[in-house]
């Protein structure tokens, strides 16, 4: 065991060493800025309304005067965004998810939370940013950004930049980096709620490595990479530039802060491991009741407030579509805890806390893709059926099911996201209010070419792909966890719980 203690050590010694260095290794030769941004609708063939996905501009001489210049309140306005994703995750996320839970695994679900986040920004900044958001193919990205190499240049001593939905506006290549860094963390984290309560801790995270590796980064790449809006100055250059995007983007998914990327994506990989793994040692015969009810309303409450970072700040400019996925993320998000909470009153008889902070998360799930594409009345009916439809995945679908989603993280973010992703092709039609389709070869919205059942068809192919992605990944990853480590603990360490079992400490005293 020491020896393979200290083999673990040399070679995370190594891999630092080659990190520090790979910068000095390019001092002689600046690297290209070839990793892209986030979103929006630009003009296509009459079969496409692309998802633009833009890229950071490749960093100028220091002579260049009409280089663009990130401007400082867009450069503030994401910094408060990625700190307020941080938030959602730990420890909105964290005390949502361990309230939840029984009281003898509190612990666990914390400790879960804040170290996938921690391993996940590690790995983001070592290979999954280049891997998601470079230029390479149409499902993986390249390796230029390896432990984010290239965007500090020491020759030129210039950092470069990331392009926003606005031509010849930009942002800190490095604040992109952040910002969706926590993206991609708390979508691994989401995955624990479906099997919580059961799991080796080292089978948690060797299976959150791998699919974050295989599922996420490549989903990641097909939705929302893409080159970049400055290059396009006619249909030639849109053609050419539409030709190096990712898989989906080129088929014109539009998923403005996650709903495929995140919430059904990580869905699937909890509903996979929840059938996996199987169901805990009585359930459905013992009580399971969540233990703190007062934690998951304050989780809820800060994945609420968080959100507008996560939603908004996918606008990437403090401008007019931050401000109407802000007003979205408010209004979707109270409806669907409105309409879950009198749904619940009217088929159960009593409204509950549990039914409140479900709803608000359904509605913020289902509101994500659609948040900067439709307007506000349509993020209001996106909200009304999200806490419908979302009450019913907790209930009659999962019991179709049949498996033990401890947490509801399919009824909840893979329902919700599947709906929001399906009417974001309905609502962001602008004879319903939307922002229909932005034409950058005019640099203008195009009113007149937008097909609602042509991009409700789009939006189900983006869905149909992300789920026989992440399920396909899914499988491996378990299967292979569980050969090399195994994934459950023994029944025994299963009823004292893994508080004192797996961690050796107890949230709570007497």
């Amino acid at each position: 065991m020491n020896k393979n203690i200290r083999k673990w050590l040399a070679g995370a010694a190594v891999l630092l060493a080659f990190g520090v260095a790979a910068p000095v290794f390019a001092a002689d030769e600046a690297a290209p800025a070839t990793s892209a941004v986030v979103v929006q609708s630009i003009a296509a063939p009459e079969s496409a309304v692309i998802a633009v996905v833009a890229a950071p501009v490749e960093a100028a001489p220091v002579a260049a005067a009409a280089a663009p210049v990130p401007n400082k309140g867009d450069t503030a306005w994401m910094m408060v965004s990625t700190i307020l994703v941080v938030m959602m995750v730990i420890p909105g996320l964290a005390l949502f998810y361990g309230g939840l839970v029984r009281s003898k695994n509190m612990l666990s679900v914390l400790l879960q939370t804040f170290m996938i986040f921690s391993v996940i920004i590690v790995l983001w900044c070592i290979y999954g940013y280049s891997i998601a958001f470079t230029e390479g193919g149409s499902f993986f990205g390249g390796f230029d950004r390896l432990f984010l190499n290239g965007i500090w240049n020491p020759v030129t001593a210039t950092f470069s930049v990331a392009a926003t939905f606005s031509k010849g506006v930009v942002i800190p290549e490095f604040i992109y980096v952040a910002f969706q860094g926590t993206f991609a963390a708390i979508t691994c984290a989401l995955i624990i709620g479906a099997f919580a309560e059961r799991v080796k801790f080292v089978a948690v995270l060797a299976f959150v490595v791998l699919w974050f590796t295989f599922s996420y980064l490549p989903v990641a790449h097909m939705v929302w990479f893409w080159t970049g809006p400055d290059a396009i100055k006619d249909a030639a250059t849109l053609a050419a530039e539409s030709a190096k995007a990712g898989w989906l983007w080129q088929h014109g998914a539009l998923d403005f802060a996650g709903g495929t990327v995140v919430h059904i994506n990580a869905a699937i990989a909890g509903l996979v491991g929840a059938i996996m793994i199987g169901k805990r040692v009585g359930y459905g015969r013992e009580s399971m009741a969540p233990h703190s009810m007062t934690m998951t309303m304050i989780g809820a409450s800060m994945l609420w407030v968080g959100w507008f970072g996560f939603n908004a700040g996918s606008a990437l400019e403090a401008g007019d579509i931050a401000a109407l996925a802000f007003i979205n993320t408010l209004l979707a998000t109270a409806a669907a805890t409105v309409s879950w909470v009198f749904g619940e009153w009217i088929t159960k008889g009593k409204p509950s806390m549990l039914g409140g902070a479900s709803g608000a998360v359904a509605g913020l799930v289902a509101i994500t893709p659609a948040a900067g594409f439709v307007g506000p009345m349509g993020g209001l009916v996106i909200g009304l059926l999200s806490g419908i439809v979302c009450l019913w995945g907790v209930n009659g679908l999962k019991r179709l099911i049949g498996a033990d989603d401890a947490l509801d993280v399919f009824g909840v973010h893979g329902v919700g996201g599947i709906l929001g992703a399906l009417l974001t092709g309905v609502f962001a039609a602008p004879q319903l209010g939307g922002q229909g389709i932005f034409d950058y070869v005019t640099n203008k919205i195009s009113t007149d070419v937008y097909s609602i059942g042509g991009q409700v068809w789009i939006q189900a192919q983006a869905v149909g792909t992300t789920i026989i992605w992440s399920a396909v990944v899914s499988v491996i990853a378990y299967k292979l966890v569980d050969l090399v480590i195994g994934l459950r603990v023994p029944e025994e360490e299963e009823r004292e719980g893994l508080d004192i079992t797996s961690h050796g400490e107890s949230a709570y005293h007497s």
